[in-house]
């Protein structure tokens, strides 16, 4: 048995799950529960479709091919975990994706019907998963809590992309899962940071509150204009470790800003990585890293998405990255891991501004380094998405 518990959320197409796990995660992290959500379907469905505009969500969002390839590797990833995980199923698995059941310990079944509900309990109990939720998704009416023990049963409802869910149902599932994930946070930060690769360690949620402190103003997620306290604190040039949750703007930040030190990040799949050093070519023809390149008069956006939904880190060696003109900035975009992001922003570090892309932030991006001119890290620049991205919507 792992060390850490993995519980599946699984129920039929557009019943809400990644909706729920959402709203599952967002409390847990209220409540400073230690624990990672892992997608284990290419859809595309990160926190950001439910903080962005979702007309803005229901252009851009993706939809990716389940390959056995990306099966192999999120199975092996919840099998290595290093916290607690929520684990978003897609809804109709073919019984060779069904292998990712394997590596779970817990289940959160959320179904419409009856047939859907037998499906589920059944691959449930197939895969050897205890059952702790058993719930009815309806678009419509209210919660109902039913039971509390020995499973958690009962109808939720309105789970719907942009919206927080906070009725009893939605309560109590994360009274159960804090219980589960009843891991000394604490312990587990210290776990984790005693094993550093780098003596200076900036821990991201202890940075935030020490900020929003000292600007005397609540915030609940990290906003751009805090980035020029953040280089701030932490000195140039000199290696540096990255610990806890961040937005990819944060972390590309930090990432620029040590080099040529090296950088570490934490991963709650792999642990302490170093990005990968990407080479910037005319051809990147081979590249897992697909890259849609637009160019404006001012600035190149470089759009990145790993072919197959997944890119795995010891692929690295096979990354290219395209060259862009040396006098433009950069506006990278895309559906990345971390350590991607931060291995990119240091490939395009030289350009006269970089920027990211973050869907939560409409039509605009942060501005993270720069070399002249007016434009500062933390400053949020408008942009126009360009329109290749209409192309891949939902495949």
């Amino acid at each position: 048995m792992e060390l850490f518990p993995a519980v599946m959320i699984g129920g039929p197409p557009h019943s809400g799950k990644s909706v729920l796990a959402y709203n599952l995660t967002r409390a847990l992290r209220a409540r400073n529960v230690a624990h990672y959500v892992l997608r284990a379907f290419p859809d595309g469905e990160g926190d950001w479709a439910n903080e962005a505009d979702q007309a803005l969500v229901r252009r851009i969002r993706i939809k990716s091919v389940v390959t056995p390839e990306w099966i192999r590797h999120i199975s092996r990833d919840i099998a290595r975990r290093h916290l607690p995980l929520i684990v978003d199923m897609g809804g109709s698995p073919t019984d060779w994706q069904e292998a990712v059941l394997d590596r779970c310990t817990h289940a959160i079944l959320l179904t419409c019907d009856r047939a859907s509900h037998a499906r589920w309990s059944q691959m449930a109990r197939r895969h050897n998963l205890q059952i702790i939720a058993d719930l009815r998704s309806v678009r419509e009416g209210e919660d109902v809590l039913e039971e509390h023990s020995p499973i958690l049963r009962g109808q939720i409802a309105g789970l719907e992309r942009g919206h927080i869910a906070t009725g009893p149902v939605t309560i109590a599932l994360v009274d159960l899962l804090a219980n589960l994930f009843a891991y000394d946070s604490e312990e587990l930060r210290k776990i984790h940071l005693s094993i550093a690769p780098a003596d200076l360690v900036v821990e991201l949620e202890r940075l935030r509150r020490m900020l929003v402190i000292a600007e005397e103003r609540f915030r609940e997620q990290w906003s751009p204009e805090q980035l020029q306290a953040v280089l701030t604190y932490a000195p140039p040039h000199l290696p540096l470790a990255i610990y806890d949750r961040g937005p990819n703007w944060l972390y590309a930040a930090l990432a620029v800003h040590a080099y040529p030190a090296p950088l570490h990040q934490f991963d709650v799949r792999l642990g302490w990585i170093a990005p990968p050093a990407l080479e910037l070519t005319d051809d990147t023809t081979g590249s897992p890293l697909q890259a849609h390149v637009t160019e404006y008069p001012t600035h190149v956006w470089v759009d990145l998405l790993p072919a197959g939904g997944y890119l795995d880190y010891a692929e690295i060696e096979r990354v290219r990255l395209p060259r862009i003109p040396a006098d433009k900035g950069v506006i990278l975009s895309g559906k990345m891991p971390l350590w991607l992001w931060t291995a990119t922003a240091r490939a395009y570090r030289t350009a006269p501004w970089l920027g990211i892309y973050q869907p939560q932030l409409g039509h605009q991006a942060v501005v993270i380094s720069t070399s002249k001119g007016r434009l500062r890290p933390g400053m949020l620049i408008s942009c126009e998405i360009p329109s290749q991205q209409d192309t891949r919507l939902e495949l």
